[in-house]
């Protein structure tokens, strides 16, 4: 897939209207860790979360959507285009703003192909880091099923 893809035309629709969803892989806890440090960074609510293999992800994505994915952590902009790998981290870190909205602008200036080559890198890596839970998602009203 390239930069990004469109996922369904309209943009996102009612509640979701400017939302950004953030679909993880459960069972990685290097996911895990980043849902956590997203979630404390975005007050706003800006950014909600649900597992990549759940229930919203199929009714958002279909069926299946997923086996075409090569990444664990998949963004859903407000505007309907699919993120992966690098392209997902960068959308992630403007939507915070601030320090981390600077460090996405940075990162959006490295070439896409090393971007992504560090981003393979990690993603080997992080089925090593063990599964951790995220927090209290039930708690939360950024998160679904």
């Amino acid at each position: 897939m390239g930069r990004g893809v469109r996922f369904y035309r309209g943009g996102a629709v009612g509640a979701d209207q400017g939302l950004t969803r953030l679909f993880y892989d459960g069972g990685c806890g290097f996911c895990r860790r980043a849902v956590r440090f997203l979630a404390r960074r975005d007050p706003s609510g800006l950014i909600r979360f649900a597992p990549l293999g759940g229930t919203t992800f199929v009714r958002v994505a279909g069926e299946g959507a997923k086996a075409g994915l090569s990444g664990s952590l998949v963004v859903l902009t407000p505007e309907g285009d699919l993120l992966i790998r690098s392209e997902a981290v960068i959308h992630l870190l403007r939507r915070l703003g601030g320090i981390w909205g600077l460090a996405g602008v940075v990162l959006a200036r490295v070439p896409g192909v090393l971007r992504d080559a560090a981003y393979r890198l990690i993603a080997r890596a992080r089925v090593r880091g063990g599964a951790c839970p995220i927090g209290a998602p039930d708690l939360d009203n950024r998160f679904d099923p």
